[in-house]
């Protein structure tokens, strides 16, 4: 651990670099980890590129449901890369330390992305509510100009908490231990580690967690609500599975996004349940970005149909 006196008679030092434990517990799997979150980064960052040259390329795509997904499939190569290279690099070259900078930016980066993509969920969701709750209104509702300000807006709430946590980062002072049991910087591990009065951070934190995570999740719980109550409203069965299947494929990525992480964030931190922790970040680090091309192009008669042209 690199430590450095911060002198001026203050009992404290200052932590340069932290080390990610990540997978370090498994030395004997760490071949077959890095070859596998290899090849789940490759067809992660393809399937996601292909969706947006798809979405750009075919004008039968050019809907406000494909202009999303879009949008959707360029956050995914993004988030993903975030934490993915650095983890790779560890499990090929055993190196598992991070400088204080560099956790600060993967953090930022993070928080940022995650925000992004909880809005674009929610948007995607509202779209979805306007097609089969509201199908005689869609068209003039769901606009080209709704659509850019909505994905703006998504996109700038990011940048804005982006913006918050580069001011609250440097208040966090290290003075050890450096180790974080995870395989990225997470937000609450850095929490834990910091030896600085957080007592003013705290609130502010929970109002944006709030504001940036939790609203967006029951805005898009609402509009599900609604749409399920309009499917069950549907007297044919036929109408019923046709509507279903329009908003079934984005279901799948909410439950799977909003699933792992409310079980990351209510398991206990201590004992064998860290270990858990771990396993279920894959799930939303991980497992999304490579689950949202998979399941629209298997899922969505469009996309596959320009897949084949």
């Amino acid at each position: 651990m690199h430590l450095m006196e911060k002198g001026e008679g203050e009992n404290q030092t200052s932590v340069t670099e932290f080390i990610l434990l990540g997978f370090g517990d498994l030395p004997e799997l760490q071949i077959l980890l890095f070859l596998l979150f290899l090849v789940i980064y490759i067809v992660t960052m393809a399937g996601n590129i292909l969706i947006v040259a798809l979405v750009v390329a075919y004008q039968h795509l050019y809907i406000p449901m494909y202009f999303f997904l879009g949008n959707l499939s360029c956050l995914e190569t993004c988030y993903i890369s975030t934490i993915l290279p650095r983890m790779l690099a560890s499990l090929l070259t055993g190196d598992r330390t991070i400088s204080v900078e560099g956790c600060m930016i993967q953090l930022v980066l993070f928080g940022s992305l995650v925000t992004t993509e909880c809005y674009l969920l929610t948007v995607m969701s509202y779209d979805r509510y306007l097609a089969i709750c509201k199908p005689l209104h869609y068209g003039t509702l769901m606009n080209g100009r709704l659509c850019l300000q909505l994905a703006a807006g998504s996109w700038i709430s990011g940048f804005l908490v982006c913006r918050i946590f580069m001011c609250l980062m440097p208040q966090l002072i290290f003075c050890g231990p450096n180790e974080i049991d995870h395989f990225f910087c997470d937000f609450s591990s850095l929490f834990q580690l910091s030896c600085s009065d957080t007592s003013q951070i705290t609130p502010l934190i929970y109002i944006f967690s709030f504001l940036d995570a939790v609203s967006p999740f029951l805005l898009t719980l609402a509009s599900y609500i609604c749409i399920i109550v309009t499917i069950l409203g549907i007297p044919s069965t036929t109408g019923r599975q046709k509507a279903f299947s329009t908003c079934s494929s984005h279901l799948i990525m909410v439950a799977l996004f909003y699933g792992t992480i409310m079980i990351v964030y209510m398991l206990p931190k201590s004992g064998t349940w860290r270990a858990l922790n771990k396993v279920f970040s894959i799930g939303h680090t991980v497992v999304t970005p490579l689950a949202n091309p998979l399941i629209y192009s298997l899922r969505n008669r469009e996309v596959k149909e320009a897949l084949r042209n």
